[in-house]
């Protein structure tokens, strides 16, 4: 699951999948804007046919955050 949202993270910011782990954090390491994060944030969505509410997203920090969110979701 890691390497399919280190791909989809890699189209957004300028960093490539192979650097990104669970420790990467979304803001700070990322560097991405609002726009480029909300958008980032549909295209995991759609990708793992979830839909994750905005306050649950606004609450992540890492791309670890995201898997375990991710995990969640998809299970339920």
């Amino acid at each position: 699951m890691l390497e399919r949202l280190a791909n989809i993270i890699s189209e957004y910011a300028d960093i490539p999948a192979e650097e990104i782990t669970e420790a990467t954090n979304i803001r700070t390491d990322l560097g991405l804007n609002s726009l480029e994060l909300v958008n980032m944030a549909v295209a995991i969505e759609d990708e793992f046919e979830v839909e994750i509410p905005d306050r649950e997203a606004l609450g992540l920090e890492t791309v670890g955050n995201v898997l375990e969110l991710l995990s969640r979701y998809i299970t339920q």
